[in-house]
């Protein structure tokens, strides 16, 4: 973990090449989208269970997100490391194990993902109090959104027409699933709180697909800037900054919530969320037995993801995750039995068909580059034989 800027992850530009992804076979493509279904559909799972299981005869729900974030994180910075470990190439006096933090350049925004990242989760699990779980995956798959919007006014950025056409279909889908939500909740609050509350929900899961989207945005950055720094690397990097970040507050709020930021921030006075998850899971130990295997998924996951993005390619892997999140959605119906309406379903179609759209013309102008690109150098190296 040393800063060691001569190893990897420079500012400077390195040949092309050395970015690019090495195209494994099929047997390792199975294996990845084999991965990722099963971690995150399981983790998804464990994910909804842990926040809508009552335990105790008051009926107390797990609300300790930063807790769970941190027990995630944790468990993904170690599984990084021995991904990393595992992934270095091997020399005559054992493995070369590149620094996860390469140069002090780099800590800078790898710094703002572990922000961005560690405070996405506790907006996504505050709208859940709000919205019903599959609303909330539907959205989720709309993270073209908010990185578009960034790219658009952070980087003055442009795109093709059938990308806005893309975003149309995405946010008409969002808004027609939202509208016709089912009758049963609405029957459940006969009161005009209820518009309220789903609109907060809306605006906290805002926040969080926002948060995704800056994330999403520098990881890209840093892998084309800092060449050529890898995906294990930036897994345990981040995964580590992260856990630092959240454990720090979770050691803070106590003292926070003594202070007049407490009541402005609704922390707790009970002795701060460490203090309360822990009673929590001693008290009710199959709570954190989910904890864990939801920490152990989100890891394992994680793992599957980064080595198809260094072995295969970005497209492939938003694929395979809107694949997944259209599963873990129907899944999600039929496991805690959820409802879902006529138009609702017109909703799924409008979002997953237009990220579909979107992967497929993607997918058709990196075929055409590769080509151009390969009747290029056919015609070069004719021209050198003559």
């Amino acid at each position: 973990m040393g800063l060691n800027g001569n190893a990897n992850g420079n500012a400077k530009g390195t040949r092309q090449e050395d970015a690019e992804p090495k195209q494994a076979g099929l047997t390792q493509l199975a294996i990845c989208i084999g991965g990722i279904y099963m971690s995150f559909l399981t983790w998804a799972l464990l994910q909804e269970r842990i926040h809508t299981t009552t335990y105790g005869p008051k009926s107390q729900k797990f609300n300790y997100s930063v807790f769970l974030n941190t027990v995630q994180s944790a468990l993904a910075a170690l599984t990084g490391y021995v991904y990393l470990y595992l992934s270095a190439p091997k020399n005559a006096s054992g493995r070369s194990i590149p620094p996860i933090f390469p140069s002090r350049a780099i800590l800078l925004p790898l710094s703002l993902i572990a922000v961005t990242s560690s405070l996405a989760s506790p907006f996504g699990y505050a709208s859940l109090k709000h919205l019903d779980y599959i609303t909330f995956i539907l959205a989720k798959s709309c993270k073209l959104l908010p990185v578009m919007f960034l790219h658009l006014t952070v980087f003055q950025k442009r795109y093709p027409i059938y990308k806005y056409m893309v975003v149309a279909m995405v946010t008409l889908g969002v808004a027609v699933f939202t509208l016709h939500h089912p009758s049963t909740a609405k029957k459940a609050s006969k009161s005009t709180n209820l518009n309220g509350n789903s609109n907060l929900g809306l605006f906290l899961l805002g926040v969080n697909l926002l948060f995704d989207g800056v994330t999403n945005t520098v990881q890209d950055n840093i892998f084309t800037t800092y060449r050529p720094y890898t995906g294990p690397q930036m897994m345990c990097a981040q995964n580590i900054m992260a856990t630092l970040l959240t454990v720090s507050y979770l050691f803070l709020s106590p003292y926070l919530a003594a202070t007049g930021l407490g009541d402005w921030f609704g922390l707790s006075s009970n002795g701060g969320e460490l203090k309360e998850a822990l009673n929590f899971v001693t008290t009710y130990p199959d709570v954190g037995w989910e904890v864990l295997g939801f920490g152990v998924c989100g890891a394992v996951g994680q793992v599957f993801i980064f080595y198809t993005l260094s072995h295969f390619s970005s497209l492939l892997l938003v694929t395979v995750t809107v694949t997944r999140k259209m599963l873990t959605m129907l899944l999600s119906v039929v496991w805690f039995g959820h409802v879902i309406s006529g138009m609702q379903w017109v909703g799924v179609s409008l979002v997953f068909g237009g990220v579909g759209f979107e992967g497929l013309i993607t997918r058709r102008e990196k075929l055409a580059k590769e080509r151009a690109k390969k009747e290029a150098a056919i015609k070069k190296g004719g021209k050198k034989e003559l």
